[in-house]
């Protein structure tokens, strides 16, 4: 690792604040003892808890500030009254070189406008996306957009399937990750025109920096049949509060199974290692960490609820992505990306006068989406 990795944390956010973030840093300085840490926080809730935890102040910088964001307030009251916030602070860290990423577990609608105002979009991106990590029986599988937007085009899609593949390769180690999109078939002629259009320009990328699968169906989230799957926010946000209702619902029934009778005590106790096996294999807090991916920053996005463990497993994720140079990895991906997208529309715009002409008299209705769509967060993001 990286002699000079600075990690900056936003030690207000959450639920659990300021404990956990104290506890998690605790937890993940002896899995990575070179890391520092900018904390940004309330000094008199903070200092405390350092002292409580002597080992975390030798590795970490505390900034004070009394300002933070509550879980209720909308993206636009953060963007005005937060400029002087622990997580707007520890924002703009990144955004002055101070720190390699960001990582906070409050507000998810006021820390993406944060990040887009103070980090600015990276070129070549319209839009940021929501990926995280989900278990399968392969190994773990990489989602976005879990709820960033709510529509996108297919630029949109095949810019996050660039993101994702450097994500997995980043956090996982996939060399090349294998991408797909998420689609009501595997069939090339099933989905809307969107996904089918985002699946031709995908298939037709050369020398791209992942294996392009095609498409999977839901029930293929979990398998691990790819790394990196991709889809809209709507439809990922959804697929991912099912799957953790499932996981609960799975959880519930094994209980309820085992209290039910004698035998079925007994027989817990013959199954009690493999309950365990399972049990941490499917802890939300192993895979805590979503990440806001396009911006010109590394920016983690902790479970507000989560507790020290998964906070650490969060801080865990940047450190790995600020190890990895993701940013500037992803930077010469899309550059590469836009100069060969460049080079294809300047030879397919080639021909003769006529074809010019034809092209130039197409409707407006199945011309190629325009970039650069207005995309603010949601209000009521949380």
């Amino acid at each position: 690792m990286p002699e000079n990795i600075v990690i900056a944390l936003d030690a207000m956010g959450g639920d659990h604040a300021p404990d956990i973030v104290v506890k998690g840093i605790d937890i993940i300085r002896v899995q990575f003892p070179k890391a520092r840490f900018l904390l940004f926080g309330d000094q008199v809730r903070l200092e405390p808890l350092l002292k409580a935890h002597p080992g975390v102040r030798g590795v970490c910088e505390l900034r004070h500030t009394d300002e933070a964001v509550k879980s209720e307030d909308k993206p636009s009251q953060a963007l005005r009254k937060g400029r002087k916030s622990s997580m707007r602070l520890a924002i703009d860290a990144v955004r002055d070189g101070e720190a390699g990423a960001v990582v906070s577990a409050g507000n998810t609608g006021a820390l993406m406008a944060m990040a887009k105002v103070s980090l600015r979009m990276m070129a070549g991106i319209d839009r940021p996306a929501i990926a995280s990590v989900l278990p399968s029986p392969r190994g773990e599988t990489v989602m976005l957009d879990l709820g960033a937007n709510i529509e996108c085009d297919a630029d949109n899609l095949v810019q996050f399937a660039f993101m994702g593949a450097d994500f997995a390769r980043a956090v996982l180690g996939r060399v090349p990750p294998r991408v797909a999109l998420l689609n009501v078939g595997i069939e090339e002629l099933k989905g809307n025109d969107t996904i089918r259009e985002a699946g031709e320009r995908l298939k037709s990328i050369e020398n791209a920096p992942f294996d392009y699968h095609g498409f999977v169906e839901g029930d293929d989230i979990t398998r691990g049949v790819v790394d990196v799957i991709v889809t809209d926010g709507f439809t990922g946000n959804i697929a991912l509060k099912t799957a953790e209702g499932v996981v609960r619902l799975f959880t519930d029934f094994l209980r309820a199974g085992f209290k039910s009778s004698l035998m079925s005590r007994i027989g817990y106790l013959f199954a009690r290692g493999g309950l365990n096996i399972l049990r941490e294999r499917l802890d939300p807090r192993v895979y805590n960490g979503g990440v806001l991916l396009g911006l010109n920053g590394l920016c983690v996005k902790s479970h507000g609820g989560t507790d020290e463990t998964g906070f650490a497993n969060a801080i865990g994720v940047a450190i790995e992505m600020v190890s990895d140079d993701m940013i500037d990895k992803m930077r010469s991906n899309f550059e590469t990306f836009d100069m060969a997208e460049k080079m294809s529309n300047n030879t397919a715009g080639s021909g003769n006068g006529e074809m010019k002409q034809e092209a130039a008299a197409e409707p407006a209705s199945t011309a190629a989406p325009k970039r650069n769509q207005p995309s603010g967060p949601q209000d009521d993001a949380g």
